[in-house]
């Protein structure tokens, strides 16, 4: 019951995840907040993929928007029933709450690979990933990011900066599933009895 009853006030908690994610990708191009480094490419190749930007922020942010038009009961009736009609609605719901893991779920992988992978950083032998080898042992290694000169700080700077991407895609990716589970009692556990009949 607590389920059916919080699946409302899900879609709203998806906004301010997707606005944060926008906000702290868009970080990511400013190391130490100088555009010098993203105005002549040396970012890491994942900082382009836009994940925090586009899928985990625009994409959410939108499915969050519909799902909530969806919960309004001013919602277009597209039948005569208003069993059938909530039904309808919930299975948009669950449709587009499977699309939210999928957007989350791949934003948090990518997010992983580029914190395993480490900074684009300019060292002794030039610019390149030069933990790429540790897998993700450089996180603990803190004499080991010394070795990245220039932009400053970028290992912390990533460090942070990924570790809240991932922990907000990952709160996205919990809230869809837990909003496909809410629809789907709703719809087959005979809240929307449509199936019974």
């Amino acid at each position: 019951m607590a389920l059916e009853t919080c699946g409302s006030c899900l879609s709203c908690l998806l906004i301010p995840l997707a606005l944060w994610s926008i906000v702290v990708n868009i970080l990511l191009y400013f190391p130490n907040g100088k555009a010098l480094h993203a105005a002549s490419y040396q970012l890491p190749s994942y900082v382009w993929y836009f994940e925090g930007i586009c899928f985990s922020g625009v994409m959410i942010l939108l499915l969050a928007v519909i799902l909530i038009t969806l919960e309004c009961s001013v919602f277009y009736r597209c039948c005569q029933s208003e069993s059938c009609n909530k039904t309808y609605r919930s299975f948009i719901s669950i449709v587009l709450a499977l699309l939210g893991v999928a957007f989350s779920g791949y934003s948090c992988i990518i997010f992983t690979l580029g914190l395993i992978q480490g900074p684009f950083c300019n060292s002794s032998g030039g610019w390149d990933y030069i933990f790429k080898d540790t897998a993700g042992g450089y996180l603990t290694d803190y004499p080991a990011w010394s070795q990245c000169t220039e932009p400053a700080n970028i290992v912390e700077w990533n460090i942070i900066l990924l570790s809240i991407l991932i922990a907000l895609s990952g709160l996205q990716l919990i809230i869809c599933f837990l909003k496909v589970a809410a629809e789907l009692k709703r719809t087959l556990c005979g809240t929307y009895s449509v199936f019974v009949q």
